[in-house]
Formats: structure tokens, C-alpha cells, sequence
């Protein structure tokens, strides 16, 4: 029962004072639109004419369940206030975790509270970011073995980078240790398949004091020659051990790996097709047209350091420039959530007049790439490649942060106070056991996020000021419909615009720019 992202609010009329939920109608914004209009002109355009196989059930189950996220006709709940006649319709969530806003909007919320409340430690934060070679994306992307074994390669590397540099400053005798919170994401801000690791590291170590507990010591300065060490050990790391696994081979020509096939193609050819083009931008999930402002480029071919504390080489980058104090409680906030964040948002995207949606993206490209023009199919193929397989792990902690480390119960935040518990009729106050403290992350419930995050209290009556309760959970399609006509609101979902016939691209100017889909597959 959650309606997880940041719903439309308004401003309370009664007592209380302050925003009032409302119902944020999904059906109405472009990427609905987008997905509703397409969806089936996807699936046949893949089996027809792409890839001559379906789409993997998981991925068709992504999308199916994206057209229902919010939907008041697919089941809500319904909350009461017993003073007066108040009631909120709170629609029901689909729960995915490929590239829904709503649903990865509430899981951002959840974790970026539970990390701040519960793990990250009160020290100094630094983003670590590594972003692999085109030729590894495809490969890396689904195969969560290989994806979990180079993330624990680049942050080893990192935390032995912490380690050796305070050891060289004399903080401590070489027993220090830092700690790491990665997150895996899948695409770029184009929404190209681009599976790369956002890291939150501990800007330094922890190192046993006078009396044995662990005392912080904070990086003093990172510089760009120091990321370039990073990377280059963590290139070599990587690369090294993927050619004991059988996995790349170098050519001596050529500055790229090359991957050896692992059978991907024959499982999942379908899927296998949408994320090799994915990556590239090629069809069907381009040809893209890129907005730039007349603006000479800057740098030269060549060139390993691309910005302060950024460097690339080999296919491989590698960005360290942002950092939150320890006492910075916005920026911490902002970093978290940064890592954790949806790989697309509803307000950056733009039904344009000719048949193409705009990405803007939320910050240029190098090239001064300020938007992306994409035609609504190739946006839905990209899509399909964002959505992560199953059993495959978002988040991974290290370092002191890990689970089974000594020191991680010792530099963990406290514990928060739990609330008063009801006193037994003896007037005795039974004795709730705490939690380890290790395992204090939970659930959090919608209405919690929702006052955390927006200050909206869905659970009290913005009326009378009275507390809302839950009234029932109306899940039957013959009660929803009634109680639907009732208000005046839709009862059945908005209609999926049928399959277009062959080129299947919707835009007039890209079925010009593309050739047809025989053609396409030869390629």
C-alpha cells in the first residue's frame, strides 16, 4: 500500500496547516504516456523484426507493472478520519526496481534515511565513481557474478589506497581502516545501458586509539594525481583478473578489451540485442539527436585528466570531486541520495511537437550536450535494458561498514530512542529486547517517508485535525469500480495504442534517418 513519490500537495485548509496529499495522477505524465503508447509496438517490433525472440518474463513483468503503478482502478486504499467526512484514495504501487520513479523515489527515501540514521558513521563523506569500458557494459550489466567481483576489486583498491596513504602520513602503524557503501546503476543520464559503481566512502580511517576503540582520521587533501593512482591500480586489478577468468582479451592494438561471449546472446537474444544498442545508441534504442549550445570544446584528444579530480584511461574513468563534511547534514543527505537515485525523472522529460521525447539532462555533457531527442521506441528499448535481473544485489557495503567487520557495531551511529511502550496492567513496563547493532535498518512505512521527506502528514485530517485511520483495502475490480463512478473518476486504465506496422518508429524524421528492420538485425 504505498503511492511513493513526491505526490502533488496543496495547503491545508483546516487547523493543521501545511502540504495535504492528493492523488498524483501517473496516467497523465509523459513517461506514462510514453510507455503506454509504445509498449506493444515494442514487443512486436522485438519479435518481428529486432531479435526474432520475446523479451525475458522479468522485464515484460517491469514494464506490465509500470502502467498500474498508482492507478486508482487497479486497487487503493481508502483512509477515513471518524470526526468528519475526510477520505484520501491512496493507489496502490507496482514495487519494481527497474526505472519506476514512484517506487525507486520511496526506495531512494527508505535508504537514504536508514544509511544516515543507521550506518554511515559522523566523518567526512567522498563520492567515488569508476565507469567501465563500452565493451565490458553489455557483459557486466548481466552477469552479477562479474559485476560484484570488479566492485569488490575497485573498492579494495580504494580502501587500500585510505590505508596506505594515512600509513604514509604516520596517522597510524598501517592498521587503518575506511569503509564503503556502493551502489550499483545501470545507466547514464541519456539512459544509455551503462552499468558503473557510485560509491560513498569514509573520507579516511578508523584506527585503534589508547584505549582499543577506533578513533577516525580524516584525509587532510585528495589530489588528481592520486585519482589517477587509484584508477590505474584499479584497472589493472580488474583487467588482470578478468583475463584469468577467461573473460576479456587485450589486443595489443587496440586500447579496448575484447569480450569473450559467454553464451548471453543465445540464452536472452532478445534482450542481449536491446542492451548491445542500449549502450551504443544505436537501433532501436536510437539514432538520438543531441541539443548543444555553440560552444567551442574544451581539452584534447588524449587527455587522461578531464576535470579536478577526474581522470580517464584505457575506456576507464574515474571521479572523486565531491565531498560532504562530516557535519554537513544537507550535503550528506544530497550525496546519499545522489548515489541512490531513480535512473530517470519524470520533470526531465519532454514530449516534443514532432514525435520525439526530450531527455534534458541535469547537468551538460562535456560536449556541451544540454538535451537528448530520442524517438518514444528507442526511450522504451533503453528502458528494457535498464531493468536489472533478478538476484542481482544494488547495494554492498565494506570496509568497517560491512556486516561482518569488529568495528562496525563501534562506528555505526547509536541507536535512536524507541518510542514509550504501553505500560502492562500490573504498571509495569514490559522489557522489549534491542536490536544488534549490526541489524537496526527497517521497513519504513509510507506515511513516515512521506512526513520526512515532503513534511506531508497523511495521517492526520487536514480538516478537523483528527487522526486518519485506515479504512479498508479495496482490492475487488467490482468495489473499486463502484467507488470509482462514484467520484466522478475513471474505472478502467487508459488504453495502449495498438503495434505500429514496420519501421515502427513513431517520428517521421528518424523513419527517414533508419533503415528497416532486416537491415537492422544484420548489422
Amino acid at each position: 500500500m504505498s503511492d511513493a513519490v513526491a505526490p502533488t500537495s496543496r495547503p491545508s485548509p483546516g487547523a493543521p496547516g501545511g502540504p495535504v496529499y492528493e492523488w498524483r495522477h501517473p496516467e497523465d505524465t509523459t513517461l506514462h504516456k510514453v510507455v503506454r503508447d509504445n509498449l506493444r509496438t515494442l514487443y512486436a517490433a522485438v519479435e518481428d523484426g529486432y531479435a526474432c525472440a520475446p523479451l525475458p518474463a522479468f522485464v515484460r513483468a517491469e514494464l506490465e507493472g509500470y502502467l498500474d503503478c498508482g492507478v486508482l482502478c487497479r486497487g487503493f486504499a481508502l483512509m477515513a478520519c471518524p470526526g468528519c467526512p475526510e477520505r484520501h484514495l491512496v493507489a496502490f504501487s507496482c514495487k519494481r526496481r527497474g526505472f519506476c520513479p514512484s517506487c525507486l523515489g520511496r526506495r531512494m527515501a527508505q535508504t537514504t534515511a536508514n544509511l544516515l540514521d543507521h550506518v554511515l558513521p559522523q566523518t567526512p563523506l567522498r563520492q567515488w565513481v569508476l565507469t567501465v569500458p563500452h565493451a565490458l557494459r553489455t557483459r557486466l550489466a548481466y552477469d552479477r557474478v562479474l559485476l560484484a567481483r570488479v566492485g569488490r576489486l575497485f573498492v579494495a583498491t580504494v580502501l587500500g589506497f585510505y590505508r596506505r596513504r594515512l600509513g604514509d602520513l604516520r596517522v597510524h602503524p598501517g592498521r587503518g581502516q575506511s569503509g564503503a557503501v556502493t551502489v550499483v546503476q545501470r545507466t547514464s543520464a541519456d539512459l544509455k545501458l551503462n552499468p558503473h559503481l557510485d560509491s560513498v566512502f569514509l573520507d579516511g580511517v578508523y584506527a585503534p586509539g589508547a584505549d582499543g576503540k577506533p578513533v577516525f582520521h580524516a584525509l587532510p587533501r585528495l589530489s588528481t594525481s592520486d585519482v589517477a593512482d587509484v584508477l590505474q591500480a584499479a584497472r589493472a586489478r580488474i583487467l588482470g583478473d578478468l583475463r584469468r577468468r577467461g573473460v576479456v582479451v587485450m589486443d595489443d592494438d587496440s586500447e579496448n578489451p575484447l569480450v569473450e561471449d559467454d553464451g548471453f546472446s543465445d540464452r536472452e537474444s532478445a534482450l542481449a540485442h536491446l542492451a548491445a544498442a542500449a549502450v551504443s545508441g544505436a537501433p532501436p534504442a536510437g539514432p538520438e539527436r543531441r541539443s548543444r549550445p555553440p560552444i567551442p570544446l574544451r581539452g584534447h584528444p588524449g587527455v587522461a585528466v578531464t576535470a579536478p579530480l577526474t581522470v580517464t584511461e584505457m575506456g576507464f574513468s574515474l571521479h572523486a570531486a565531491t565531498h560532504a563534511g562530516a557535519h554537513d547534514a544537507r550535503a550528506r543527505e544530497a550525496l546519499v541520495k545522489y548515489i541512490l537515485r531513480p535512473p530517470i525523472a519524470q520533470e526531465r522529460l519532454r514530449l516534443l511537437p514532432d514525435d520525439l521525447v526530450r531527455i534534458v539532462l541535469r547537468r551538460p555533457f562535456r560536449d556541451g550536450t544540454t538535451a537528448i531527442d530520442l524517438d518514444p521506441l528507442s526511450l522504451l528499448s533503453r528502458l528494457a535494458a535498464a531493468v536489472p535481473p533478478p538476484r542481482q544485489h544494488g547495494i554492498r557495503y565494506a570496509g568497517v561498514l560491512a556486516a561482518a567487520s569488529k568495528w562496525r557495531a563501534q562506528v555505526v551511529p547509536p541507536p535512536l530512542p524507541s518510542p514509550a511502550a504501553e505500560p502492562d496492567p500490573q504498571g509495569e513496563l514490559p522489557q522489549r529486547p534491542s536490536p544488534p547493532p549490526t541489524w537496526r535498518c527497517r521497513y519504513r512505512p509510507w506515511a513516515e517517508l512521506l512526513r520526512r521527506a515532503f513534511a506531508i502528514d497523511v495521517t492526520t485530517c487536514p480538516r478537523c485535525g483528527g487522526p486518519l485511520r485506515l479504512l479498508a483495502l479495496v482490492k475487488d475490480p467490482g468495489g473499486v469500480a463502484r467507488y470509482l463512478r462514484h467520484l466522478g473518476e475513471p474505472t478502467e486504465p487508459p488504453p495502449r495504442s495498438p503495434a505500429r506496422a514496420p519501421p515502427y518508429w513513431k517520428s517521421r524524421a528518424f523513419r527517414r534517418r533508419v533503415a528497416e528492420p532486416p537491415s537492422l538485425l544484420e548489422e
